[in-house]
C-alpha cells in the first residue's frame, strides 16, 4: 500500500483504505484500436468522462499504475481546433462500439484536460510524455481563449450557456421536453466563475510545466495570463461573501429565484486552484458555515443554495434538493474540507472529514449526492441511469482533502522532489501519528513521523526531498527554534487566522530528525 496512516484512531487510520475500495471499483478499461484505456468512471455513467477522471486521479494517483493512457487517448482524439471530448465509451449502449461525446454547452473539458495532464506527470516524472503531449495541452487551452462559443471577448473571460454551475446541460424555455445539452438561438449566456477558475489553474500549471522544460518564454506568458484572468474574474463575480453563480450576458432572469445568493458547487473549488485570496477563502468558509445553520442541511456540501424551482430546467426528478439543483455532495465537501485547512479553518475541515468517515464507516457505501435529510440519490430520484455507491468523484476529493489537508503531504513539483509538509493532526487530537504516502506508477515515496515531547515536537522525514515545512504548533505557542539533525535552521513563526504556524525549508537526503522546540 502506497498510502499508510498510523495515528491509534480507527477513523482516520481505515480511511485510506476505505476511498481506494470506492475508486477500486470505478475503473474502466478499454481496448480501443488495440490499444488500452484505463480510467475512472463517474458514479451516474460507466463512460471515462475526462471531467471526473481528472479529479479522481487526485485519489487514484496514490494507487494506480496507469496514469498516462486515458489522458493519452483524449489526446491522441483532440479535434483540431484544439476542443477535447467530454468522454469516450464502449458500454454506453447495447453496442459495443466506441463512442466519442462533447456536450456543447460545456466550457471546462479543456482546463480538467491539462489538470490530467499535470497529475499524470507528477506521479510519474515522464518528461518524455510530458514534451509529447503538452502542445496539445496548450492547443486545448487555446482553444477555450479563442473559439466563440467559449470565450467572451468583452470581458476576456471564459462563457458558457445557463447551466447550474460546472454541469452539462441548461436551461432554455419553461415546457422544454428534457434536459438540454445543445446550444441554439435561445440560449442565454454568461459568465460562470468555475470555468475561470479551472482556467485560472490549468494556465498556473502550464507555466509550471514550461519551466520545468526550461521554456521562460511560455512559462512566463501562461503566468501572465493568469493573473489577468484572476483579475478580472475577481473583479466581475465576486459579491463581497462568494462568487456570484452566474453573471448574465443578456437581460433574462429567471422568475422566483434569486440569484444574487445562490451558492454553487465551484466556490470551494476556487479556493483550492489559488484563484481566490485568503480574505476571500475566509468569507466563503464562513458563509458555509452560516448556511449549514439556516437551512438545517445534514451537510453544507450544497450544490447549489438556494436551489431552483422543481423541474425547471426540463427534467421533473430535478426538484429542490435532487442532484445538482440543491443536492448535498461530497465533492463539495471534500474541496471545502481541504480549503478549511489551508485557510487557518482546520477544525471545520477536521469536522467535515469525521462527519464523512463516521457516513462510510457506518454504511460502507458513498453517493454522488443525497437529499439534505441525509437521504442518498437513487435510480429513481436520479437523472441519469445509475447512481453507484461506490462515488469515487467525491471520495477522491475527501481523501485529497485527508493527505494533502489534515496529513499535510503537498507534492509541490514531481514524484515527491519538493513536498510542502503540514501535518495538522493535533487539530484532530492526535498527537503522535506514522505517515508513508507514495505514488503507485512510480518508488516515489516520503514518510514522516510526528513525536510530541514536553517543550518540543519531533519530526523524522524520510525521502528525498527539499521540504518546506509548514508545521502547526501547539495553541498559544510559538517555535523558538528549529533544528536538522542537530543543526540550527531559519525559521520563522506564522499566523493564519487564530492558527499558529512555524515555515522552514530544508532538504532531506534519505533520512532527517527535525526538533522544534516551543517557547
Amino acid at each position: 500500500m502506497s498510502v499508510k496512516i498510523e495515528t491509534g484512531n480507527p477513523l482516520f487510520d481505515d480511511f485510506y483504505a476505505a476511498i481506494e475500495h470506492f475508486l477500486k471499483q470505478d475503473q474502466v478499461t478499454y481496448v480501443i484500436d488495440g490499444e488500452r484505456v484505463h480510467g475512472y468512471r463517474s458514479p451516474d455513467c460507466n463512460a471515462i468522462w475526462i471531467r471526473d477522471h481528472s479529479d479522481m486521479l487526485r485519489g487514484a494517483r496514490y494507487f494506480e499504475t496507469d496514469m498516462l493512457s486515458a489522458v493519452s487517448h483524449f489526446a491522441d482524439t483532440q479535434r483540431e481546433n484544439g476542443a477535447v471530448f467530454d468522454l469516450v465509451s464502449c458500454a454506453m449502449d447495447r453496442e459495443n462500439w466506441a463512442k466519442y461525446v462533447r456536450v456543447p454547452v460545456e466550457a471546462d473539458v479543456e482546463f480538467r484536460f491539462v489538470k490530467a495532464i499535470y497529475l499524470g506527470w507528477q506521479a510519474t516524472g515522464n518528461d518524455g510524455w510530458l514534451r509529447w503531449i503538452l502542445h496539445k495541452a496548450e492547443k486545448a487551452l487555446l482553444h477555450t481563449l479563442s473559439h466563440p462559443l467559449r470565450w467572451s471577448y468583452e470581458h476576456q473571460l471564459v462563457k458558457r450557456a445557463f447551466t447550474i454551475d460546472t454541469w452539462d446541460f441548461d436551461f432554455v424555455e419553461a415546457g422544454q421536453p428534457w434536459l438540454n445539452f445543445q446550444i441554439s438561438d435561445k440560449t442565454h449566456w454568461g459568465i460562470f466563475h468555475g470555468d475561470n477558475s479551472g482556467l485560472y489553474e490549468a494556465c498556473i500549471l502550464l507555466s509550471i510545466l514550461y519551466q520545468h522544460l526550461d521554456n521562460s518564454t511560455k512559462q512566463l506568458s501562461w503566468l501572465k495570463l493568469a493573473a489577468d484572468i484572476q483579475q478580472k474574474a475577481n473583479a466581475l463575480c465576486w459579491n463581497g461573501r462568494f462568487y456570484r453563480h452566474r453573471v448574465p450576458l443578456d437581460n433574462f432572469s429567471l422568475p422566483d429565484v434569486n440569484e444574487a445568493e445562490q451558492l454553487s458547487l465551484s466556490n470551494p473549488m476556487a479556493i483550492n486552484r489559488g484563484m481566490a485570496t485568503h480574505e476571500m477563502a475566509v468569507a466563503m468558509l464562513r458563509e458555509y458555515q452560516q448556511r449549514k445553520i439556516e437551512t438545517g442541511s445534514f451537510a453544507e456540501w450544497f450544490s447549489i443554495d438556494p436551489p431552483f424551482p422543481d423541474g425547471f430546467f426540463g427534467d421533473p426528478k430535478l426538484v429542490r434538493g435532487a442532484y445538482v439543483n440543491g443536492g448535498i455532495m461530497p465533492l463539495v465537501g471534500g474541496e471545502l474540507a481541504r480549503a478549511a485547512f489551508e485557510h487557518g479553518f482546520e477544525t471545520y475541515g477536521v469536522s467535515i472529514l469525521r462527519q464523512y468517515a463516521e457516513m462510510i464507516r457506518a454504511s460502507g457505501e458513498t453517493y454522488l449526492w443525497y437529499f439534505p435529510d441525509g437521504t442518498p440519490s437513487s435510480v429513481e430520484t436520479s437523472t441519469s441511469p445509475e447512481a453507484t455507491p461506490t462515488d469515487g468523484w467525491g471520495a477522491s476529493a475527501m481523501l485529497y482533502a485527508f493527505i494533502e489537508g489534515l496529513a499535510g503531504v503537498v507534492d509541490a513539483d514531481r514524484l515527491f522532489k519538493k513536498v510542502r509538509l503540514a501535518p495538522r493532526w493535533r487539530i484532530a487530537g492526535v498527537e503522535n501519528a506514522k505517515v508513508s504516502v507514495g505514488y503507485g506508477a512510480s518508488d516515489a515515496q516520503l514518510t514522516y513521523q510526528i513525536v510530541s515531547a514536553p517543550g518540543s515536537d519531533y519530526l523524522i522525514i524520510e525521502g528525498n526531498s527539499m521540504i518546506e515545512l509548514h508545521y502547526l504548533l501547539q495553541q498559544g505557542s510559538q517555535a523558538a527554534e528549529v533544528s536538522v539533525n542537530g543543526m540550527p535552521i531559519p525559521f520563522h513563526n506564522a499566523t493564519i487566522e487564530n492558527s499558529r504556524y512555524v515555515d522552514a525549508t530544508f532538504p532531506v537526503v534519505e533520512k532527517a530528525i527535525v526538533r522544534i522546540n516551543l517557547k
